[in-house]
């Protein structure tokens, strides 16, 4: 360590950190535009310009390091007029559609223009971008017309989920970000993740809304409307409201969509539970018989697109479960309406998710029945929060209540599914007391708990020793294919999650992606399956229910017609 001074005060360095870690970590802000924390910095935005006595022109800090005796100054006459500067010249092309902006009050750029006092346009645009609005994806929107370049959702779409969707395309005043040979995202390599969306500091990129659908819905005195919850949802949807991250507000959530006017509410972790009773027997049949190993988990949309487009060769080794939204949707469809006597024609059924590429596979043809949709709108987190404002509910003013039966009923395995490491802790509590008819002496599995993008294990199950790993971002999840493409043989058993973090980090969760924000909404999941008693997902009784009176058994005749399907291998612009 060595001092430098920053605004006359002294502080300690690093040898090869860079300006912006150095003030950062002493609590001096710098604003930054294109900086992304543990990538390489690209520097491509100049916001964060200080300056830096000795030196001739202002300095980016996110990309210059630091250096033994030097004198910064973060917010000199000269870099606060720069920083303007370059705001000004980013609002002269851009839309002046604030009011109806998806970001309004939540825009990078905006705040940046209120922080710096910008109260005119001092560089009018002889032409304004001019750019057809992309919304042939099922899962996101793409305004090009509001996109600054800052490019960051390149970056996080290549550099992290190895993806490579969209990229810089043509030069100078002509650049813009796009796909392959400028087509629209629907026939692009996109796997609808929505981490793009949440990297992105204006309204460039946001999800595709089911707002008006469902609005309509509940006002059709023809429609049934159910609705289900995620389990990571909970803990995010407070964020919303202005509460601290992993506030669980479950009870709260329940009211206010009881006043929405759902018919029925019904947890999704309902079926994480049932997804479990299938998906362990699927593995402890795999396992006993010879089966297509290592199984991976299908319960994330943008991680089952991911395999049928890069790593085909590898859709028979995906479990053959529907994910817990699709289950509970066929379930409803069927079961439920059959006991409740409804025609499944008029029952419109919504699911509240963490992920934009859950739109995604709700459209997929496979997942229904007869030409009826297992699910018919889905909404993200920030969607349903829009929703419960648009309709003056004050939590405030709300009485905690609970998810309607019988799918209400859920154990805290089956909200583990929330964070990264949760359906993988949930699957092997079932799948021993499967092989071996007791519970686990500790049902807390610490080896696949944590943030880390990747997890492994060696876990003992009676006379079995079964490898396993948890990979959380598809970038990650690209490395241990490969390894196993090259011979890698000791795993039986790999949990993927699309988005780094798992669910509680999900393209269409709350804006705030630091990762303080992150480590709280996954503790809170934890918290509850420390404090709560019905922890496996065996012990469900209601699920248990189910089989008895409908189902009969896992991966039966009817779980294989309701809760199971099939992929395929799908082509790539390239």
């Amino acid at each position: 360590m060595f001092e430098i001074e920053v605004n006359n005060k002294i502080i300690e360095a690093v040898p090869g950190e860079t300006i912006l870690s150095a003030v950062t970590r002493a609590g001096i802000k710098v604003p930054t535009l294109c900086y992304m924390k543990d990538l390489a910095p690209s520097g491509a935005c100049r916001i964060c310009v200080v300056e830096v006595d000795g030196m001739k022109t202002l300095v980016p800090s996110c990309s210059y390091p630091v250096q033994e005796g030097m004198k910064i100054h973060t917010n000199s006459k000269r870099a606060i007029r720069a920083r303007k500067t370059v705001i000004e010249l980013l609002l002269a092309n851009h839309p002046d559609d604030c009011l109806y902006c998806v970001r309004n009050g939540n825009c990078r750029l905006q705040g940046l223009a209120e922080e710096y006092g910008i109260r005119e346009r001092r560089f009018p645009s002889s032409k304004k971008k001019d750019h057809m609005l992309d919304a042939t994806s099922p899962s996101i929107i793409r305004d090009q017309a509001k996109c600054i370049l800052c490019g960051k959702c390149v970056r996080v779409c290549e550099e992290i989920q190895n993806v490579a969707a969209i990229d810089f395309v043509k030069r100078g005043s002509k650049t813009v970000i796009a796909p392959a040979f400028e087509q629209s995202l629907n026939v692009s390599s996109c796997i609808n993740c929505g981490q793009c969306v949440l990297a992105c500091p204006t309204g460039a990129l946001r999800e595709k809304s089911s707002l008006r659908e469902v609005d309509e819905a509940l006002h059709d005195k023809d429609k049934y409307v159910v609705i289900q919850h995620a389990p990571a949802v909970s803990v995010t949807l407070a964020e919303e409201f202005g509460l601290r991250p992993g506030v669980d507000i479950n009870g709260l959530m329940v009211a206010a969509l009881r006043q929405l006017g759902f018919k029925k509410i019904f947890d999704t972790s309902f079926s994480a539970d049932l997804t479990i009773m299938e998906e362990a027997s699927e593995l402890v049949h795999r396992v006993t018989t010879g089966g297509k190993l290592p199984m991976m988990t299908s319960c994330s949309p943008g991680w089952i697109k991911y395999v049928e487009q890069f790593y085909p060769d590898f859709i028979d080794n995906l479990s053959t479960c529907k994910s817990p939204q699709q289950m509970l949707g066929a379930i409803i469809k069927s079961y439920f309406a059959e006991k409740e006597g409804i025609d499944p024609e008029k029952i419109f059924s919504v699911s509240i998710m963490p992920c934009v590429a859950k739109k995604f596979e709700a459209a997929r043809p496979e997942m229904g029945r007869n030409n009826i949709f297992d699910i018919d709108a889905v909404l993200t987190t920030r969607e349903v929060a829009r929703l419960i404002k648009m309709a003056g509910i004050d939590f405030d003013s709300l009485t905690p209540e609970t998810a309607d039966l019988p799918f209400g009923t859920r154990s805290t395995a089956g909200k583990l599914f929330g964070g990264t490491g949760g359906v993988m802790e949930a699957a092997i509590r079932t799948a021993h007391y499967m092989i071996t008819g007791k519970e686990l002496k500790s049902l807390m599995v610490e080896d696949v708990r944590g943030l880390k993008g990747v997890k492994e294990a060696k876990v003992k199950i009676g006379d079995l020793e079964v490898g396993v790993a948890v990979v959380s971002g598809v970038g990650n999840a690209s490395k241990i294919l490969e390894e196993i493409k090259n011979g890698r043989k000791d795993l039986h058993f790999i949990e993927v999650m699309t988005c780094p973090g798992g669910c509680i980090a999900g393209g269409g969760q709350p804006l705030s992606t630091d990762q303080e924000s992150i480590k709280a909404r996954l503790h809170a999941l934890y918290n509850i399956d420390h404090s709560e008693t019905l922890r496996t997902s065996h012990k469900n009784k209601d699920v248990q229910k189910l089989y008895d009176e409908f189902l009969k058994e896992p991966l039966g005749h009817k779980s294989h017609e309701l809760l199971h399907t099939h992929y395929i291998k799908r082509e790539v612009l390239s």
